[in-house]
């Protein structure tokens, strides 16, 4: 089980795929864990080298005291890179993993090769929304708000029809460290980049969910809007558009990102 001992943090990842080929960076969401990209990883790994991580707080990732900020989050990122000798990749987050991204993209450019944000925002909520989140996981832990975060990650017609894959999602939830929740949540509520969203100049992917409640598709309109070039792409999903609408999303990203894919 791969680790990478940094300054107060200890990181868990996995690669995947090739070696030879193009690398890829996946980043997870606000409580759950590398896992996450499960629906991806069969087409994923037959054209890239995958990166998959636990993002500070999260899975098997150390949970040091916080709160925490996207900057440290992004340069958790550029560490493990560095960690891994790969100057430059492609980069794929969802939610606060495409905060990740967009950190990424404005401030450390140059280790980014493309860049796929997946129903995110470059500022999500108010800080009265996630202090009141703190508060309630602080106080009555995290079962206390999983069933409202199930309601705004998946359709009611998905939790019907699919429900074995939304209690995958719900366990990792479920099992996910208060503490690190907490101080993540405390990253994305400080994170504002709107007014350099412009500055991303990697070439750019945006992945919006029609029925996301968590991060509305005009947040992530707003986005491709301000990156010169960005191709946009609204799904039939709501928050988590990798498992709702795994085939299509799946098929999106591959095709984006081979478009980077020289021979």
């Amino acid at each position: 089980m791969p680790f990478m001992d940094a300054a107060n943090l200890r990181l868990h990842y996995r690669i995947d795929g090739r070696d030879d080929a193009p690398c890829l960076v996946l980043s997870n969401s606000l409580g759950t864990n590398f896992d996450m990209w499960t629906p991806q990883m069969p087409a994923l790994t037959q054209h890239f080298r995958i990166i998959r991580y636990d993002t500070r707080g999260h899975g098997k990732s150390s949970v040091p005291g916080g709160p925490y900020s996207i900057e440290q989050l992004g340069n958790d990122v550029v560490a493990l890179l560095d960690h891994l000798k790969i100057e430059r990749t492609h980069f794929c987050g969802l939610s606060m993993g495409g905060m990740t991204g967009i950190w990424l993209g404005i401030h450390r450019p140059e280790r980014i090769e493309r860049l796929v944000l997946c129903n995110t925002s470059a500022q999500i909520g108010t800080a009265e929304l996630w202090n009141a989140r703190i508060g309630k996981v602080k106080q009555e832990g995290m079962a206390s708000i999983v069933p409202a975060v199930i309601d705004r990650w998946f359709t009611s017609d998905f939790q019907r029809t699919a429900p074995e894959q939304v209690n995958l999602v719900r366990d990792m939830l479920l099992r996910a460290s208060p503490e690190g929740y907490v101080g993540n949540c405390a990253a994305v509520r400080d994170m504002d980049e709107r007014a350099n969203v412009h500055r991303i100049s990697a070439p750019t992917l945006v992945v919006a969910g029609r029925f996301d409640l968590a991060t509305p598709a005009a947040d992530g309109k707003r986005i491709a809007d301000s990156i010169a070039g960005a191709r946009y792409v609204e799904l039939n999903a709501a928050h988590l558009s990798n498992w709702e609408a795994a085939q299509a999303f799946t098929a999106q990203v591959v095709d984006f990102l081979r478009l980077g894919n020289h021979g």
